[in-house]
């Protein structure tokens, strides 16, 4: 495909996404399903154009006057890749497979409209009616942080300290230029290439061997604060995949047990293979038959992990098309959500334990609300004070990231490098 095909078929699944509100990963895999002429260099590309046009959407459209497809790829180009009105006059040329010319409507909007201009709602690229929330949660800075979730995010490894030690990986995986996370003790970060396109760390020796995972600096380091030890009785409430049951079990050195279980066996589904090449020997699975099996647990865990159902708004990097998708409803569902498992995981922490609460969300509704909310109904249960629980993770000045309301920690790409995470340790008396 010539650059300019790779344009229309960009404008055309954008599109697709839109009128029948789907993932942006269904409309590209059906895309390339139905035209197989494509490589995969090809639909590597139009994946960047789509979802850089996903991330940039309010701002391409303010920029160019227009809410089209076609008006936020334009935008986009534009401010995300650097384009003129020049090379975009090459480029939407009406020759074979090509956009239409440029309008002179177009022309003058990108010659002239500075997004300096437009409302902070639309320089962050949040949606509007989220941006009160937005900026209760980051003040002043909150343009600054839309604008960072509507960057590409990096590659980020944990090295599994059951197999391997993060100078061996680094120097396995030297070819990649991978280095040392600023935050995260077990983290390796590897760069983008050129064309913004991922590398494939999953095809590597070391990946098959388990020595590490996939897994976002702000989520390792989530799993640092949680700080499960050798010997204690976990639960990770809602395990998924099984990305921090993984980190607990390297931090817990083998001993001790995790007890991991989902209200969705689905989700749980991938966490048998990757146990296994960790080399994880601690974790009982327990797969959800109707309800939870945790009944027996109840009053015995000296920490409870609750990996709380959420908005995802801190994973706008890797999933932009979800920022749009995101309405008020949905959030207000996830709020009942948080409530019940928290509920439920209060139950299983006996005296003097802890219970772990995180979000990827960067939204207060769902973090400070959510724990001031659990508090009042919970009175034996307190939150751990921030400058105690950075010193707890040998973070000496990770208090510097207290969230909004001061129930926890608020991660995030501007503050901390990393994707958005909420987390809060409430201790039980």
């Amino acid at each position: 495909m010539t650059p300019a095909a790779r344009l229309s078929a960009a404008i055309e699944i954008l599109a697709d996404i839109e009128t029948r509100r789907r993932p942006a990963a269904d409309a590209l895999k059906d895309w390339g399903l139905s035209h197989r002429f494509a490589g995969s260099g090809d639909r590597a590309a139009l994946a960047g154009l789509v979802y850089d046009m996903l991330r940039r959407r309010a701002s391409a459209r303010w920029l160019m006057e227009a809410e089209t497809p076609r008006a936020t790829l334009l935008g986009m180009l534009a401010l995300q890749r650097g384009e003129t009105p020049e090379s975009l006059a090459g480029l939407f040329n009406s020759e074979r497979f090509a956009p239409e010319p440029l309008t002179t409507h177009e022309q003058a909007a990108l010659a002239t409209r500075r997004l300096a201009d437009a409302p902070p709602d639309v320089q962050a690229d949040v949606p509007h009616w989220l941006w009160t929330s937005f900026e209760a949660a980051f003040g002043a800075g909150a343009v600054l942080e839309g604008q960072a979730l509507a960057e590409r995010a990096p590659v980020d490894l944990r090295v599994n300290t059951l197999k391997a030690s993060r100078e061996k990986l680094l120097a396995e995986l030297e070819p990649l230029h991978a280095a040392v996370t600023p935050l995260s003790a077990w983290g390796l970060r590897v760069p983008l290439g050129p064309d913004g396109r991922s590398p494939a760390v999953q095809a590597e020796e070391s990946f098959q061997k388990g020595w590490f995972e996939i897994q976002d600096e702000g989520s390792q380091l989530a799993g640092i604060i949680a700080a499960a030890k050798p010997g204690e009785q976990v639960l990770d409430l809602c395990a998924g995949g099984g990305g921090k049951t993984l980190e607990f079990a390297a931090a817990m050195e083998n001993k001790g047990q995790i007890f991991a279980t989902d209200s969705d066996k689905r989700r749980l589904a991938p966490i048998h293979e990757r146990l296994s090449r960790a080399g994880a020997r601690n974790v009982q699975v327990r797969t959800p038959r109707g309800a939870l099996a945790i009944e027996d647990l109840d009053g015995h865990m000296d920490m409870v992990l609750v990996d709380a159902p959420c908005s995802g708004s801190g994973t706008w990097r890797r999933n932009p098309d979800a920022k749009w998708r995101l309405r008020p409803s949905s959030l207000a569902d996830r709020q009942k959500d948080q409530a019940a498992v928290l509920k439920a995981g209060a139950k299983a922490v006996k005296p003097g334990g802890r219970l772990v609460f995180v979000t990827c969300s960067v939204l207060p509704e769902e973090n400070d609300a959510s724990v001031q909310a659990f508090l009042a109904d919970h009175g034996d249960f307190k939150p751990a004070p921030l400058q105690a629980l950075a010193k707890a993770a040998d973070f000496p000045g990770f208090a510097r990231f207290a969230s909004s309301q001061g129930f926890g920690l608020q991660l995030s790409p501007n503050r901390s490098g990393t994707d958005g995470f909420f987390v809060s340790v409430l201790h039980r008396a």
